[in-house]
Order: structure tokens, then C-alpha cells, then sequence
């Protein structure tokens, strides 16, 4: 064939030879530019109606014009055969780039996200590939990665009982056919079952698990123990194979690899942006690595079991303090303190939280005498920066933590401005340690975000107050409790005033407290004093720039107000200082929503989605997650496991006020709009009074034309 004129095409050379015929580069006469040109199998050619179709297919994947899919010119007669022009890729294959190992992360990204956007393309024009595998896939000398024989694979026939694993089982999409290449073939293709776009995100599931490893997923001896595998065998995680991958990837690549199509993604845009923000978040925790940790709560040796709240507390204390320092960030409480109690080790925490340093420590406690051990690991290596023990009395428990603050700034080299210099010792020991005592049982209880949790955390900080009257921190506690109270339990006037006077104290004592401010923010807020609210929230953040609460609690009194630009902005802001918290990106995604701003809304669902997938892996019956998540799903069109999860919510929590209201968000957005005044009956009822909150919220327009919705608001007005 080679020095053989097809059309106005000459052959050069011969690139090789695959289940579609032969492939050669070939010089276009015409246009005077080299091409690839593959020379159909004669049966196919001989065949008038495989020909037709063929026609048809080819014409479909030339007006996709993708920049990962390669471009087919024409399809052309000759006296040799049928023929395919089409650009002409220089690079080498990925069956030819996967290594031992697998690839680098970062060139796996390369790879992996043009190959879930071409999907994407394809699959929204209609056209699956049925045989996509490391063959077909191209990665040019200048880095570009391109996808072959795009929706030709269903044209070709050939035997599927081979016995190599390696060789193709391709045939016409009839029932009784297996099409694919066995290695890489989905639980429907091998069964001869109908497949749609699905089957490509399988194999491209396979693709991506031998891109991080360097290992198939399944494997056999044989096509029958390889078809054997995939229909049965739940392959290790990639991070299990490889351990240093991000933790993240592991579910992303396992849920390409379902068995059931319906549990997969369900578009290839989905995966794309899934893979998408893993890549950002692995580049900023490059970039951060080194300035970067987790604070994980401290573990009780005391002889007393009940003193976890102050071995939390003192891991909650030192993240607080480390996270005014502008070049180290620091894991949020929430995200860290997943892991109390979990099976982790430091370098699966490390990722999990994309931190380069993690801190553990112990806390032994009996009468005034205290002990209190720490390290500093780093994430890479497990080997330990610092580590130190301190036996002490009780009442030094705030030069401790100071010590151990200044040795991981030390330990970190992180470089401070002189303000925070001065901030690294805090002069807190005058506060009678009875009274911290007091405050930190009260702080363990206002996160289980219970009622009755919030009730007793009150107490507690009320103690804290008649021990040490000038202690501000148990007045901003006493606001927060009763503000949380009155927005989702007990909205009575009794409440508001509390957290009006606890707030103002607090400020009071101590003008420079940034957590002061944002329980006065937060206060006035719910009195509608929305502009003395503005003062104290940026006050906070003026204060501590990195305060979570301060940016978030902002953002939800904006949101309440109906302002859902700025409401955005400061969600947006939360989301950046604390990425491992979902609920910011879950109402951002509302205000985004509501403002029309469709994909960016989405976008923020999937991302909310993707931390509380992670959170509900480590607590599967936190109902909070649960609603919110039911959230996420039911605007992302995943009704089914959006009702499961919502309904999981109120079996766990059936008389909170917050979770019935958030579920009858979810009802509302999913139609059952009955279902949905039920709930938000039973909320009001049982004592969610934010009438303005209800009045603004986008997740409830469904209902709004409802006489009973009406009927809600009128009681709001009335006090219930």
C-alpha cells in the first residue's frame, strides 16, 4: 500500500492496524498537508448497509469539532477500498505513556480532564464510543490529548470469545453481542445488555484507576475470568494501591466503576467537574503544603472518661489562635475534628484536609494537675517536626497552649507581621481557669447544634460568667446559644433580648474580640437592626480576617434581607476560608440560584456535595448533612436519593425544627409541594420564627402560591 495514490491522498508510511483496518499517514495532494488515512475492512465496504450506516456515524462525529476528539475530514472510495481521512495526531498512545506507577498527579489531570470533556461532547451530541481504552486515546507532542475512533466502534463485527483478554470483542449493537474491548468493558457490555453513554464513563473509570496506579482494576487469566471480574470484584481504592493519590479521587474513580449504570455518574460533565475542582484543590494544597495544618482534638487520657470537652477545647483554642496568622492556614474545627476517634492515619488526614502538618496531642487531667503532650507530623513523610510534653498545674493551661503555638510557628517557619508577633502570646491568664473550665463545657455542647445542647451550653457558660464576671467569651457564648435558639427552636422574645444583652457584654469587656463582634452581629441581625449588624460583622473581619462565623453569619443576615449579590459574595468569601465546610457552598448555591446564575449554582451544589460526601463517610447519621445534602441532589435532578436522604434526616432528628424546615425546601424544589407545607408547618410549630428568612428563601417559591403558605406567614406574624 505504501507509494500507493488513494483519491488525492499518497501513502507514506503505515501507522498501524486495529479491528477498524489499517492506518496510514498519507500526504493530502490537494491541500499539501500530511493526514491520517485508515482503510476500512473489506466485509465492511462489501456491505451496503453497514456502509450506510458507517456514512451516517462518521458524519455524526466529524460535526462534533472538539479539540480532544480527532477530526474526521471526509470518507472516500478508491480502487484499494473504502478510506477515512482524518488530522493526523504526533505523540504516542496512552497504552504506550501509562507507567509501572502510574502517572505524576498533576499529568494525570492533564490527561484525565480532556478525556472526561470529550465524552461530554460526544455524549451531548448524541454519540458514545462503546470501545474507549488506552489505544485509542492520543497525547500529542505538545501535550494535547485526543480521543480515535469516536462512535465507529458499534460498526464493526468481530469474534467475542477470543481468548487473549487484550484483543477486541467488538460487534453491531444487537442484542446477543458483546461490543468492546474486554479489559476495559462495562458489567452491560459484557452481558450483552443494552448500553448508552454510561458504558463510556465505565471504561473511562478503568482508564483513569491505570492512569493513578499503573494497574487494571479487573483482571484474568482468560476473557472468561476477565468478564468474571469486572461483573463481580470491588477493585482496592487507587489511594489504597497508591497511597500518596488525593483521598478524593478514590471516590471519584469508584464511582465510575459501579456495577449498576444508575449508581455512576450520570453525565460526563458531572465527572469532568468533579475531577475539575480535585485539581484545584491538589494545586492550592501544593502551593500551601508548606504553611499549612490540622489541629485534630486532643485525646482524653485523664482518669475521668467525661473530660473530652476540655481535651477538644484545647485543640479548638490553639486552631483558633494559629488562625489569625495570615501565612498559615489552618483546618477549620469541623473539618479537623471529623477525625476524633476515626481509623486515619496522619497521612490520610493530611490529605483529606489538604494540609501539609497535622497536630496531635493527649490530655491527662486529674484535680489541679495537668499534663499535656503534643506533636507535630508532617504529612509527606510521617516523621515529626516537634513534639513536646508539659506538667504543669491547671491554672497554666493558657501559657501551654501559648508555648506550643509559638513552637509550630517556630517549627513552620511562618513568617509573622509584627501585630501577629504579639498575638502569638495571648495574655488570657488571667481568666479563672475554673471559669475556662466552665466555657469549654460549654462550647462541646453548642456543636452538637441540638436544642437541647444549646440549652445546656448556656448553662454552662452562665457558670463560667458568676466564676469570672469579666471572662468576655461565655457572654458571646450565651449570645450565640440563644440566637441559635431563637432561629430554630424557640423563637420567643426572651431570646432575642438574651442575645441582645449577652452580645453587647461581650463587646463591652473586650472591644478587640473578633468572636465578640460576630455574636453581636449576629444578635442585632435578628432583631432586623441590619445596619448595627453591618458595623459589628466588619468590625469581626477587620479584626480576624480568616473568622468563618463572621464571614458566614454576614452572609446569611445579607441573604435574609433579600440581598443575595452581596449574600454571594460573602458566602463566596466562607467558602474560601473554610473549603471543608459544606454549608456556605450550599447557600451560596441558593443565592446563585436565585439570582439566576444557573451553572454557577450548580457548580456550588456539586462542590457542597462533594465535602458533605466526605463528612457523612465519617458521620453517616449526622442529620445537618443529611438535609443539606438532600439539598444539593435535588437541584442537581438526583430526586430519588435526594427524598432518601431527607427522609433519613427527620427518622434521626423527627422534632427539629431546622431539619424540617430544610426538608420541606427539599419537597418544595422536588414538587411535592404537600409534603412540603407539611413540614414547614411542623417547623414553624415546633419553633422556626424566621419569617424574613421564609419570606426570602428561593428553595420555597414553589410554595408561595399555596393558601396554607399563606395561612404559615400570617401565624410567623402572630407569634406563632
Amino acid at each position: 500500500m505504501i507509494g500507493k495514490t488513494l483519491s488525492h491522498f499518497k501513502i507514506l508510511d503505515k501507522l498501524g492496524e486495529g479491528g477498524m483496518g489499517a492506518v496510514y499517514l498519507a500526504e493530502d495532494l490537494e491541500l499539501n498537508r500530511q493526514v491520517a488515512l485508515k482503510v476500512l475492512p473489506s466485509e465492511m465496504a462489501s456491505d451496503p448497509e453497514r456502509l450506510s450506516r458507517f456514512k451516517r456515524e462518521a458524519k455524526a462525529v466529524a460535526a462534533l469539532n472538539h479539540p480532544n476528539i480527532v477530526t474526521i475530514y471526509s470518507v472516500e472510495d478508491s480502487d484499494e477500498g473504502r478510506f477515512i481521512s482524518m488530522e493526523l495526531v504526533k505523540g504516542r498512545s496512552l497504552e504506550e505513556m501509562i507507567e509501572s506507577q502510574g502517572l505524576p498527579v498533576e499529568q494525570f489531570f492533564d490527561i484525565a480532564v480532556p478525556l472526561a470533556d470529550a465524552l461530554s461532547a460526544a455524549h451531548q451530541g448524541g454519540i458514545t464510543h462503546r470501545d474507549l481504552k488506552p489505544a485509542n486515546v492520543m497525547v500529542s507532542d505538545e501535550g494535547r490529548v485526543k480521543v480515535l475512533d469516536f462512535g465507529l466502534a458499534k460498526l464493526h463485527i468481530a469474534d467475542p470469545a477470543a481468548a487473549d483478554p487484550d484483543l477486541p470483542t467488538q460487534a453491531l449493537t444487537q442484542e446477543g453481542m458483546v461490543m468492546g474491548t474486554v479489559p476495559y468493558m462495562s458489567p452491560e457490555q459484557v452481558q450483552s445488555k443494552p448500553a448508552d453513554h454510561r458504558t463510556d464513563i465505565f471504561s473511562l473509570g478503568i482508564i483513569l484507576y491505570e492512569l493513578a496506579t499503573g494497574e487494571r482494576p479487573f483482571r484474568g487469566e482468560s476473557s472468561a475470568d476477565l468478564i468474571s471480574s469486572i461483573l463481580r470484584d470491588s477493585p482496592r481504592p487507587v489511594t489504597k494501591v497508591k497511597v500518596d493519590l488525593p483521598n478524593h479521587l478514590g471516590r471519584i474513580v469508584g464511582r465510575c466503576l459501579e456495577k449498576e449504570p444508575g449508581r455512576r455518574y450520570q453525565t460526563a460533565l458531572d465527572l469532568r467537574g468533579e475531577l475539575e475542582h480535585l485539581r484545584e484543590e491538589v494545586a492550592k494544597e501544593t502551593s500551601d503544603s508548606g504553611s499549612s495544618i490540622a489541629v485534630l482534638p486532643f485525646r482524653n487520657m485523664s482518669p475521668d472518661k467525661e473530660q473530652d470537652y476540655f481535651c477538644e477545647g484545647i485543640a479548638e483554642e490553639l486552631i483558633n489562635r494559629l488562625g489569625k496568622f495570615q501565612n498559615l492556614r489552618v483546618a477549620s474545627r469541623t473539618s479537623a475534628f471529623q477525625f476524633k476517634d476515626a481509623d486515619s492515619d496522619i497521612r490520610e488526614i493530611g490529605e483529606r484536609l489538604n494540609v501539609g502538618t497535622v497536630l496531635e496531642g493527649s490530655v491527662r487531667k486529674a484535680a489541679n494537675q495537668l499534663r499535656i503532650s503534643a506533636q507535630l507530623v508532617n504529612v509527606a513523610d510521617g516523621y515529626r517536626l516537634w513534639s513536646d510534653s508539659f506538667d504543669r498545674e491547671l491554672k497554666d493551661v493558657f501559657a501551654i497552649q501559648d508555648e506550643i503555638a509559638q513552637s509550630i510557628v517556630d517549627a513552620l517557619h511562618v513568617t509573622l507581621s509584627p501585630s501577629e508577633a504579639k498575638q502569638v502570646v495571648q495574655k488570657a491568664a488571667k481568666v479563672d481557669v475554673q471559669a475556662y473550665d466552665f466555657y469549654l463545657k460549654g462550647r462541646k455542647f453548642f456543636y452538637q447544634f441540638r436544642q437541647q445542647g444549646f440549652e445546656f451550653a448556656r448553662q454552662m457558660f452562665a457558670r463560667a460568667i458568676v466564676i469570672d464576671p469579666s471572662y468576655s467569651r461565655p457572654y458571646a457564648g450565651v449570645a450565640d446559644c440563644c440566637s441559635f435558639l431563637y432561629m430554630y427552636f424557640d423563637s420567643s422574645e426572651d431570646n432575642l433580648q438574651e442575645a441582645d444583652a449577652a452580645s453587647l457584654k461581650a463587646v463591652e469587656i473586650d472591644p478587640g474580640s473578633a468572636e465578640a463582634h460576630a455574636s453581636r452581629g449576629l444578635a442585632v441581625s435578628l432583631s432586623q437592626r441590619f445596619d448595627e449588624a453591618k458595623v459589628e460583622f466588619e468590625t469581626a473581619l477587620r479584626l480576624d480576617p480568616n473568622n468563618y462565623e463572621a464571614h458566614y453569619l454576614y452572609a446569611r443576615s445579607l441573604f435574609a434581607q433579600g440581598n443575595l449579590e452581596e449574600a454571594a459574595k460573602r458566602f463566596e468569601k466562607a467558602c474560601d476560608v473554610n473549603p471543608e465546610d459544606y454549608n456556605a457552598p450550599q447557600l451560596l448555591a441558593v443565592a446563585y440560584a436565585g439570582l439566576g446564575r444557573e451553572e454557577d449554582s450548580t457548580e456550588a451544589f456539586k462542590r457542597s456535595l462533594v465535602v458533605i460526601d466526605r463528612h457523612l463517610e465519617l458521620n453517616p447519621d449526622d442529620a445537618r448533612a443529611l438535609y443539606l445534602g438532600a439539598g444539593s441532589l435535588c437541584h442537581l435532578g438526583e430526586r430519588e436519593k435526594a427524598l432518601k436522604w431527607a427522609e433519613k434526616a427527620t427518622t434521626i432528628d423527627p422534632d427539629n425544627p431546622s431539619v424540617l424546615y430544610n426538608v420541606a425546601c427539599v419537597y418544595s424544589q422536588l414538587g411535592e409541594l404537600e409534603k412540603g407545607i407539611d413540614c414547614l408547618e411542623r417547623s414553624i410549630t415546633t419553633g422556626m420564627g424566621q419569617k424574613e428568612w421564609i419570606e426570602n428563601d428561593p428553595d420555597l417559591d414553589p410554595l408561595r402560591d399555596n393558601e396554607r403558605f399563606q395561612t404559615l406567614l400570617s401565624r410567623l406574624d402572630e407569634g406563632n
